[in-house]
């Protein structure tokens, strides 16, 4: 499996430059922001998409703007690819380095530089973990949307690559819906302010093309994010349905009714299970999916809605229904979901999918995700966030096995063809990385690709930045 996904070859010149490279930002950086001896590079090699993996030639690790511009302008001059690196919780590969590249990690640009609650704004370091924001506004009523089930580790540099979401992005929305400004280093060490504190930026709307760029357009080192109030109440209920198919169906009556609480989350049998015997949420186990419907507001307006939700659910044969009856409840039932790949890493390898589908082929696309995996002889456990037709199925392999890894990942291209095919996309959060680099074109044109790469190259024409990563290595402009 790990000869699969090609890279690209390494630079020659690069590669025999390694000793004369490693001085040259030896002057540029402290002793303590610089890894380059062959043992603790090995931390770096992958990230969460392990089942690939290369040493890069060295890791820089500023502290500064300024020393980030430094490290991009000498990486520029001398032809050197640099791969942004948040907290290394990519699931598509998209921080997975190359034998001639430098990882440029952002993990000790961590500071929250400012919080202004009157803007309900924050202003943040790159290397922040998504969580950390929330907790430090969290006494004056406030949090920080976007909630990723990695929020305790992954950080809003991360975050802004791949666009992520979360259970709450229904409601919130995802980062692109989150974030007001960035400061940006560009390929060549120039340093950008896009966006502010204002709702709406003059001129053209690069910070909508940045946010989700997976470090392909330069180095994000800060962050304004919206800060939003709490709500006055918030109440997770948990529905229980014979089969996913109900499920699904379900979920896009909810939503075709014109119902939008704050999440919609989904567990199949095999989901349920795993996560009930991790965080012993008191899940039902005698049901073949599970959903976590979660609203918030006034207790009227819950009421209300939570109404309109059990007589939708109803209508599609709900066979349990149990409202939480405390925040320790709750917070188990959150706990459950919010640990479902770890939780899962527990019992087996697994890959991790994220396309995205319309709702109305929610339950056609959860039925053929099912035929596809018993295709290929393995196991396939779905939770994923409903409300929005973000999928993920978790495909369970042994990675020990060549031929259980290759029959997993031809699995997994086949259901994200799928979700193409019922007019979704290839990914809702996780990014393309390598993962999906090559499905590009099951998605899109080659004009469309053409149009993309163009945009890309304006910012880094040598392709510089996470260079094998996106778009399909076949067809790329010379450089």
């Amino acid at each position: 499996m790990s000869d699969a996904i090609p890279f690209l070859a390494p630079r020659a010149d690069v590669l025999a430059r390694r000793s004369q490279i490693v001085a040259d930002l030896t002057d540029l950086l402290p002793p303590e922001s610089l890894v380059h001896e062959a043992r603790e590079l090995v931390p770096f090699e992958t990230d969460a998409f392990v089942s690939y993996r290369r040493l890069p030639l060295a890791v820089a690790l500023p502290r500064t703007t300024a020393e980030v511009s430094a490290v991009m302008r000498y990486c520029h001059r001398y032809g050197v690819p640099v791969v942004p690196r948040g907290a290394g919780t990519s699931l598509s590969g998209g921080a997975i380095p190359q034998e001639d590249a430098v990882v440029l990690g952002l993990s000790k640009m961590n500071r929250i530089l400012e919080i202004d609650l009157p803007n309900r704004v924050a202003v943040v370091q790159a290397g922040v973990t998504n969580l950390n924001i929330s907790e430090s506004v969290s006494a004056d009523g406030f949090f920080y949307a976007p909630d990723p089930s990695s929020q305790l580790a992954c950080t809003i540099g991360g975050n802004i690559g791949m666009n992520s979401g979360g259970a709450h992005c229904l409601k919130y929305g995802v980062t692109t819906n989150n974030l007001l400004g960035v400061r940006m280093v560009l390929v060549d060490g120039t340093v950008i302010e896009l966006g502010g504190k204002a709702l709406d930026a003059g001129g053209y709307d690069l910070l909508g093309l940045v946010c989700g760029h997976e470090g392909q357009l330069g180095i994000v080192t800060e962050a304004t994010v919206r800060l939003i109030a709490k709500p006055e109440g918030a109440r997770p209920v948990l529905f229980g349905f014979e089969s996913s198919e109900d499920a699904g169906a379900c979920v896009a009556d909810v939503i075709a009714a014109g119902i939008i609480p704050v999440a919609i989350e989904f567990m199949d049998k095999p989901a349920i299970e795993i996560c009930e015997a991790f965080a012993h949420a008191g899940y039902p186990l005698d049901v073949g999916a599970l959903l976590i419907v979660e609203v918030e507001g006034s207790e009227a307006e819950m009421d209300a809605m939570l109404k309109d939700v059990v007589d939708i659910a109803r209508r599609h044969g709900v066979k349990t229904v149990r409202e939480c009856q405390s925040a320790t409840e709750a917070a188990l039932i959150w706990k459950g979901r919010k640990s479902a790949f770890g939780a899962t890493g527990r019992i087996a390898d697994y890959i991790c999918m994220d396309g995205t589908v319309p709702l109305s082929q929610l339950s056609h696309v959860l039925k053929k995700t099912a035929e596809i995996v018993d295709h290929y002889g393995l196991r396939v456990a779905n939770v994923f966030h409903a409300g929005d037709g973000n999928m993920h199925p978790l495909i369970l392999f042994n990675a020990n096995d060549p031929d259980d890894a290759a029959r997993a990942e031809a699995a997994g291209n086949d259901i994200l063809k799928l979700c193409v095919d019922a007019g979704g996309c290839l990914t809702g959060e996780h990014g393309v990385g390598i993962e999906k680099r090559d499905l590009m074109r099951h998605q899109y044109s080659e004009a469309d690709l053409a149009q993309q790469m163009a945009v890309r190259a304006a910012f880094d024409p040598g392709w510089l930045l996470n260079p094998s990563k996106v778009f399909p290595l076949e067809g790329r402009p010379p450089v």
